[in-house]
């Protein structure tokens, strides 16, 4: 009897041993025969859709288990996405304004699932271009063509706000926008110009009539001065004054002469010369 139990043993552990190995090798087989896994590529989730149902829950990036013909995965791109496009509003006096838009956006990626389920994968055509339109338009209106120029930084900050309340809505985040163009019509265009050039011109006219009124007030403070130095001249001069100036300018008349007479072809008198004085 011993005999007997004895070689079932052996054949017993090697099946113990050897049937969770077939097992595995048999799962692996069924699931690359039957795509049970998915990997979910970086910069992506994957959406989960059973039985025609989206899940609640959202794979992450990486290698996964699924139920084949249960199960089927919807990736889903996460990364930083850029949408640029050509649109034409109407400015608050009325002006065509062609404006080119670029918007930087990125979905929630723990939300993919939800957008998925009420939008799908049309996100751009659904959602995104529609709302760059009606935020540019809704704020465009607010403002001149003139003021679309001198104030685009203002504008943008004012689309920027609106575009992102609406894409929140639809599980996006807004990073950023830049408006890279306002264009009008040429008939205003060359409105523009002109109002611009009469503006150089009536600035330089400005800054001419202003020189000029520099110059001419130049001219009256240097009159004033020099009336003020005429008449504190008159006030300082004397009799004394007057008499000293004679005597000076009788000396300097005899250091010039050569002590002879002058010799005169016409009728005229000798130059008198005081020798009084020059005793003196």
């Amino acid at each position: 009897m011993e005999e007997n139990i004895t070689p079932a043993k052996p054949r017993r552990r090697f099946w113990i041993k050897i049937i969770p190995i077939v097992l595995i090798i048999a799962l692996i087989a069924a699931m690359i025969g039957f795509k049970g896994y998915v990997i979910v590529e970086p910069g992506h989730r994957g959406v989960i859709v059973q039985l025609g149902k989206v899940m609640p829950y959202v794979l992450d990036e990486g290698f996964h288990i699924i139920v084949p013909f249960i199960q089927d995965i919807i990736p889903v791109e996460v990364r930083l996405q850029k949408d640029q496009s050509d649109q034409t509003t109407s400015s608050k006096d009325l002006q065509v304004v062609n404006t080119t838009i670029a918007v930087n956006y990125r979905l929630n990626p723990e939300n993919v699932n939800k957008l998925y389920q009420d939008v799908g994968l049309e996100y751009k055509e659904k959602v995104v271009d529609p709302a760059v339109s009606e935020s540019l338009k809704a704020v465009t209106a607010q403002y001149t063509a003139e003021e679309l120029i001198s104030k685009r930084s203002e504008v943008s900050a004012k689309v920027k706000e609106i575009l992102g309340k609406k894409l929140a809505v639809y599980y996006m985040g807004l990073d950023d926008i830049n408006i890279t163009e306002f264009d009008f019509s040429d008939q205003f265009n060359q409105a523009i110009e002109e109002k611009q050039i009469a503006e150089q011109q009536a600035l330089k006219a400005n800054l001419d009539l202003q020189r000029i009124q520099v110059e001419a007030q130049q001219q009256i403070e240097q009159a004033k001065a020099e009336a003020e130095a005429l008449k504190l001249q008159k006030d300082v001069i004397t009799p004394e004054l007057v008499e000293l100036r004679k005597i000076e300018a009788q000396l300097e008349a005899i250091k010039k002469w050569d002590g002879k007479l002058p010799t005169v072809t016409g009728s005229g008198a000798v130059p008198f010369i005081d020798i009084n004085n020059l005793s003196k």
